[in-house]
């Protein structure tokens, strides 16, 4: 009697177990469209039969706060740029079918601004305050499943206490969403590390570890095949292994594999490999799992600083924060696309990402573009900063160790990646035990996960927290600080055995000589690459740092920077813009009040030998570089309507010319869109710039008409924008004002094939008009 029901047992298990080995391998669903979102809270809305019929439709990555209204009272204040904060709720509903019945579900959120709690058909998943983190929840069990058989999965985000950051975050779910259905048996989230050692242009060893998770009620013998996929899309080396998991368990397998004559991943060349990972039980694939990577060699030297591949480089870096302008904190990958190009085209070479977890297709694009990345995690420990009074510092005791785990795995695959900062310029005490205790915690942990990349973290005024001298410093991997380059300086000649990087820096001449001419100095993040939401006070909504305005445009200070870090020969041509060197640096050649307009103070960047002005044709004289090889170059001439020239020569050949010609009265509109196609995808968007000009096309910089774009055929107008920083008109809109001249519109397509015409107006101003074609292509995702 006893026996049936052990009988009964076995032959569940055997079913069970069958029906593992002869699941397909995983599926990823695109989770972004057809959302339901309300505005506030809503008492009951997490439960399957709350009625949303009346919410708003969308597709997500979605930032409400971006939709404004700008408003000096809005709670989020000088951080948040003045936007709205408050709660807002999802719902999705969706069918499966009964195929993934027998599978384990999961759903990935890239990110959800901020405090989400996540329901499915009613069941609480979880909540996680930090907005930035990618966190996965399994639904496994919760599920309905066949025809008419609903889902509900509903998400309130809450960034309703404030203030709460220091710079604008945005708010809702503003990154990608992904259905997963897996085999019971299957690679485990993130479960996935590929590491390189001893790498050479001859050969490297690739190491492939893998947490497999056993989630079936039965042990299962497995094997573990991993293919190496070359740059090229050519299989280069294959390994496999045998291994039985037990039931409900999981198990680390370690496989090692030997590249010859890699491909080795740079900033020049940065090539990437595959690791295509195979679960197969009895000679059925269970799951596959593509990892990208890169074969490179990094290290930091304490004496030479950073080395890739065997050369000494410089990191060249810049701070980003993680909105994209008018487009706030979801941000269409072409947006990053661009804005990482033109930093690329300046002589950039890395990336701070401040102070919080990226986005994982923003990395995805520095492995692809050559970026050397520091990947931060957060902005405040324990201690509260200004104007984030209610930050992470709130959660940082419950969920540093959750969010930086889930950081590290993953982040940790990412060529571009080559060094971790656990905070940026924390205020909590340094000098004391506890403050020791809770660098040393995150860095042990981090290196618990990841033993192939270092951790530092951006020093807060050292002098007056005394890590210098208290032995804090000696525990960093590599020593970071903000600002300050001499004391950074000062501290490693006190112990040449320290490691040091400058991880916040200003645009300014002195901090560059400090990189350039100290061999141990590693690198330097400028503040910053871009223009950024938040962080300025009223009337002001955005911070002007950048080397980049929030338009893409390129500011003086990124000139400046150009001509220090690029390779590439350039020149450019300035004027001050009031009479006798009186006012701000201005590039054009058409003082408000010529007739006052006498004597013209002229600088001149520049990376070539010698640089000639000629004024109407005739030579002002030619300057060779400083002494210094990094000052501008400066001239002071009697101003004359017409055309001033800049010519730049390496070895007596012209290189490099910029002209200004003196304009007219503002006359017409000229558009210019940055690239001539786009693809219907939520990822692309095209730049369509409105440039007011006189009857000769020349740009009119005190210009300052408004503009009314249209716009026909199968697109739409995204966000319209332009560079002033105090602007608070919407984004979401048709028109926007001139600023120095100037505006945009950002374009997407909602049609698979066709011609978008742009139209732009103004008062008084001839049309202006450009054409985009809808390409049907493959989507970025």
């Amino acid at each position: 009697m006893q026996k049936k029901p052990a009988l009964s047992l076995l032959i569940i298990l055997l079913t069970v177990s069958l029906h593992a080995q002869v699941q397909d391998s995983r599926k990823i669903i695109v989770f972004d469209n057809d959302w339901k979102f309300f505005k506030g809270d809503m008492t009951g809305a997490e439960a399957s039969g709350f009625n949303d019929a009346t919410w708003r439709s969308l597709n997500v990555p979605h930032d409400w706060s971006i939709e404004g209204p700008y408003d000096r009272n809005n709670t989020t204040g000088r951080g948040g740029g003045y936007l709205p904060g408050g709660i807002g709720w999802y719902r999705k509903t969706f069918s499966l079918s009964p195929a993934d019945a027998n599978n384990n579900i999961y759903i990935e959120f890239d990110g959800v601004m901020a405090n989400s709690d996540v329901w499915i058909n009613g069941f609480h998943l979880g909540k996680r305050p930090n907005g930035y983190v990618s966190f996965q929840y399994e639904l496994t069990g919760h599920l309905n499943f066949g025809d008419g058989q609903k889902n509900i999965i509903a998400v309130r985000a809450d960034n309703s206490v404030q203030p709460a950051s220091r710079w604008y975050t945005g708010a809702g779910i503003y990154r990608h969403v992904r259905l997963i259905s897996a085999n019971p048996v299957h690679v485990a989230h993130w479960g996935s590390f590929v590491s390189c050692t001893n790498v050479t242009g001859r050969n490297a060893i690739v190491q492939v570890q893998t947490v497999v998770d056993n989630a079936s009620p039965s042990e299962q013998k497995i094997t573990l095949q991993v293919n190496i996929i070359a740059p090229g899309g050519k299989q280069v080396a294959s390994v496999q292994s045998e291994k039985k998991i037990a039931a409900n368990s999981h198990e680390t397998i370690v496989q090692k594999i030997k590249i010859e004559e890699p491909a080795l991943w740079d900033i020049e060349t940065p090539q990437l490999y595959k690791a295509i990972t195979k679960i197969i039980i009895n000679k059925k694939q269970a799951d596959e799992l593509t990892t990208s990577f890169g074969i490179r060699d990094a290290r930091f030297e304490a004496a030479t600083g950073f080395w890739l591949n065997g050369k000494n480089i410089k990191i060249k870096g810049v701070c980003l924060h993680h909105d994209g302008g008018a487009v706030g904190a979801a941000v269409p990958l072409r947006v990053w696309e661009k804005r990482l190009q033109s930093l690329k085209d300046a002589g950039v070479n890395g990336i701070r990402t401040s102070h919080n977890e990226a986005a994982p297709e923003f990395l995805d694009l520095c492995d692809k573009m050559g970026f050397l990345v520091m990947d931060e995690t957060f902005d405040t420990w324990n201690a509260r900063k200004s104007n984030a009074e209610n930050g992470y510092n709130l959660y940082f005791t419950d969920w540093w160790e959750k969010d930086t785990r889930d950081i590290v795995l993953r982040d940790r695959n990412h060529p571009s990646i080559v060094i971790y900062s656990i905070g940026n310029e924390i205020h909590d005490n340094l000098n004391d035990s506890s403050g020791f205790r809770k660098y040393k915690m995150q860095q042990d942990l981090v290196h618990s996960l990841d033993t192939t990349r270092p951790v530092t973290m951006a020093l807060f005024r050292p002098a007056l927290s005394h890590v210098y001298e208290n032995g804090l410093a000696n525990k960093m991997d590599v020593v970071g600080q903000n600002y300050r380059e001499n004391e950074l300086i000062a501290a490693h000649e006190s112990n040449p055995q320290r490691k040091v990087i400058g991880t916040e820096n200003r645009h300014e001449l002195a901090a560059w000589l400090a990189l350039r001419d100290k061999p141990f100095m590693a690198g330097q993040f400028l503040w910053t690459g871009y223009d950024y939401l938040g962080e300025s006070d009223w009337p002001g909504v955005a911070h002007g740092s950048g080397l980049f305005d929030k338009t893409g445009a390129e500011r003086i200070i990124g000139y400046q920077q150009q001509s220090w870090w690029s390779d590439k020969p350039m020149v450019y041509v300035m004027r001050k813009e009031g009479n006798a060197g009186a006012g701000d640096w201005i590039s054009d050649w058409s003082p408000t009040d010529i007739d006052t307009y006498d004597e013209a103070r002229i600088q001149v960047f520049s990376n070539c030998d010698e640089v000639e002005l000629f004024l109407n044709g005739k030579s002002a004289g030619a300057k060779t570089r400083p002494e210094d090889n990094a000052s501008p170059r400066t001239w002071t001439i009697t101003f004359q309507k017409g055309t001033l020239k800049a010519v730049a020569r390496n070895k007596g050949k012209v290189v490099a010319e910029q002209e200004l010609k003196t304009a007219g009265k503002p006359s017409k509109i000229i558009l210019t869109a940055d690239k001539p196609g786009v693809e219907n995808n939520w990822n692309d968007v095209v730049y369509v710039t409105a440039t007011v000009t006189d009857d000769e096309g020349n740009p009119v910089l005190s210009a300052d008409s408004k503009i009314t774009f249209g716009i026909t055929g199968p697109g739409f107008i995204a966000a319209v924008d332009n560079s002033d920083l105090a602007s608070v008109e919407p984004f979401s809109s048709k028109e926007r004002w001139a600023y120095k001249g100037r505006c945009i519109a950002i374009i997407k397509a909602n049609g698979d094939a066709g011609s978008i015409h742009i139209t732009a107006n103004a008062e008084n101003l001839k049309e202006g008009s450009a054409s985009i074609e809808v390409k049907n292509e493959k989507n970025y995702q």
